[in-house]
């Protein structure tokens, strides 16, 4: 038998050597993750963007949508004690609107946050009507009002009971929500226009700052701006940042109750990609989402299209560009994130350094990779997408990509823009998931913990 060449053994040991430098980096190839499913029991349950969170007594929190004009969203929390799903209430109640023939409070855009034993959050519109291609506030069908208005609301964790505390002025709902709170306060973005409110828990007083993306996703053109589905708080100072679809990073700033762009840094980075702010059907430059970071001071979000994973210093400015936090799969093809606008489950896992993100991957079908608008049409109809779990260890900068979810039926997820992270370190978020025929949105739980150290 003839011995390897030299340059046959430097191919062989340079291989090695690049698949040992891959699994040390977490890159190596990604397993397999099944995840356990649940019902609710809420048949008309619909697709859910953020609407979840992790309490400190353990308990996950969520809030299943609906799009029905006159069956609103319903708040439910699993005990992983337990194992039981118990129902909590509904959000159109929760909000003093039961039996006013009002369209529903439909869902909930936002995630949980927790103060003084307290859950705080925001309700959003579900029924929609099509209007030029746009999706507006429902049109309220024969007997029936027109949506009121989302609400900030709060849950109390111990007594089991809501409070409404505000409501979206002009009709329209809140799409996305900080809390500061150390200063008690509440921030919000309203659909469609964009108007940035702030509500003061002692006070109990509601500003309206006024549109924020010119007039934001209420028509096409050039006077119109993708808003930005999350908004981050800098506990130092007060400071809420958000940014736009033109890469604008603003910054409402509680000593001033001003809305300013902070000057000498933005969004519009070549890795991101380029885009034309005024074209639906993408988010632009804004983030995706994002979460505060206490030991290093900054923030650390997502661009949705791209995928890529940055922190911002708002002391700087300074947006650093640092690792392309989309699945294995994705990198390998090339190929931007399934989701046009991005995905939204990402969060700081309960160690306070790992960072868990729920994205997709390259579609095959035949052997043939399906990708852009093609693949999500066929994830529609046939409720494809090759969903990932990866983590970024902060402190160290380790990617990991944990492989593939499945579903313990052996379908896959679908349509997954949530996540909260347990104390244990398991991963929960809301599929799709297709049981006797039927479909509606549920939990499902990726048993962890998942650390990229």
């Amino acid at each position: 038998m003839r011995r390897p060449t030299f340059r046959c053994r430097l191919f062989l040991v340079l291989v090695a050597t690049a698949l040992a430098a891959g699994c040390a980096a977490g890159r190596a190839a990604p397993g397999r993750l099944t995840a356990r499913t649940y019902n609710s029991g809420f048949p008309l349950a619909h697709d859910t963007y953020n609407g979840m969170g992790t309490g400190s007594d353990g308990k996950i929190y969520y809030v299943l949508s609906s799009e029905s004009h006159e069956v609103g969203a319903r708040m439910y929390c699993y005990d992983p004690a337990t194992d039981a799903i118990r129902c909590l209430g509904d959000l159109t109640e929760a909000c003093g609107e039961k039996g006013k023939k009002t369209i529903v409070q439909g869902k909930s855009h936002v995630t949980f946050v927790e103060s003084g034993g307290k859950l705080y959050f925001a309700t959003h519109v579900g029924y929609y009507s099509i209007v030029d291609g746009m999706e507006k506030i429902g049109t309220p069908p024969d007997g029936f009002k027109p949506y009121p208005g989302g609400h900030f609301l709060a849950y109390d964790m111990a007594t089991g009971r809501f409070e409404d505390l505000a409501l979206a002025p002009h009709g329209e709902g809140i799409l996305s929500m900080a809390m500061d709170v150390r200063r008690g306060r509440l921030y919000g973005l309203t659909w469609p226009t964009g108007c940035f409110l702030r509500y003061d828990l002692a006070t109990k007083e509601l500003k309206n700052l006024g549109p924020t993306a010119r007039l934001g996703e209420n028509g096409k053109g050039d006077q119109y701006r993708t808003l930005c589905r999350s908004l981050v708080v800098d506990p130092r100072d007060g400071s809420c940042y958000f940014t736009t679809g033109d890469g604008d990073i603003l910054r409402y700033r509680c000593d001033r109750e001003t809305i300013e762009k902070v000057q000498g840094e933005d969004m519009r980075k070549d890795y991101f990609g380029l885009y034309d702010p005024t074209s639906p059907g993408h988010m632009g430059y804004n983030w995706r989402q994002t979460a505060w970071c206490e030991p290093q001071g900054a923030v650390y979000g997502v661009h949705g299209n791209s995928g890529y994973l940055f922190r911002f210093d708002p002391r700087g400015p300074r947006v650093e560009v640092l690792e392309r936090l989309t699945s294995l799969p994705s990198k390998r093809s090339g190929m931007y994130d399934q989701f046009s606008y991005g995905y939204l489950g990402f969060a700081l896992g309960p160690d306070g350094r790992t960072l868990h993100y729920l994205t997709g991957g390259p579609v095959y079908v035949g052997g043939q990779r399906v990708a852009g608008k093609a693949a999500t049409a066929m994830g529609e109809s046939k409720g494809i997408e090759n969903l990932h779990l990866v983590t970024y260890d902060i402190p160290t900068g380790r990617y990991t990509d944990h492989g593939p979810i499945f579903l313990d039926n052996g379908e896959r997820p679908a349509y997954v823009n949530s996540i909260a992270v347990g104390k244990d370190g398991s991963v929960y978020t809301l599929s799709r998931i297709t049981e006797k025929g039927k479909t509606r949105t549920d939990l499902i739980r990726i048993q962890g913990p998942f650390t990229s150290r």
